[in-house]
């Protein structure tokens, strides 16, 4: 925090810059990628208790990555191109990814009739 004679002195305050945490993404909205390894057997942190499904992922750009499926149930397999968005999973440490369904090769597993939130699971609008 900077004193009146200081902002007199030296002038404005400094905006604190903001961090990205998906840096893999290199400031875009989603990449693609393809699925290097699945694994379904990921336990979550302390007070809850889960399989998690994830996947390694190579993203267009090279780098490596590991992005949570999902919903229920999946249709993926290795070398299954997906669409990657940022989101962290907040009970698995260290991943901070999530795949778009209904994009590419990651098809929806079931046919669920949603009228809100249909973009994250890819779902066209019911009539």
């Amino acid at each position: 925090m900077a004193s009146l004679n200081q902002l007199l002195k030296k002038g404005k305050r400094l905006q604190k810059k903001r961090r990205s945490f998906v840096l893999s993404l290199n400031s875009c909205p989603q990449k693609k990628g393809i699925c290097v390894e699945i694994r379904n057997s990921v336990s979550p942190k302390k007070p809850n208790s889960a399989k998690r499904k994830v996947a390694k992922i190579k993203l267009s750009s090279g780098k490596h990555i590991i992005a949570v499926i999902p919903g229920q149930g999946h249709n993926l397999q290795k070398y299954s191109v997906v669409m990657v968005r940022g989101g962290r999973a907040r009970d698995i440490p260290g991943v901070r990814y999530k795949l778009i369904k209904g994009k590419y090769d990651f098809s929806l597993f079931e046919k669920i009739k949603r009228t809100k939130r249909r973009s994250k699971y890819g779902l066209p609008k019911t009539k």
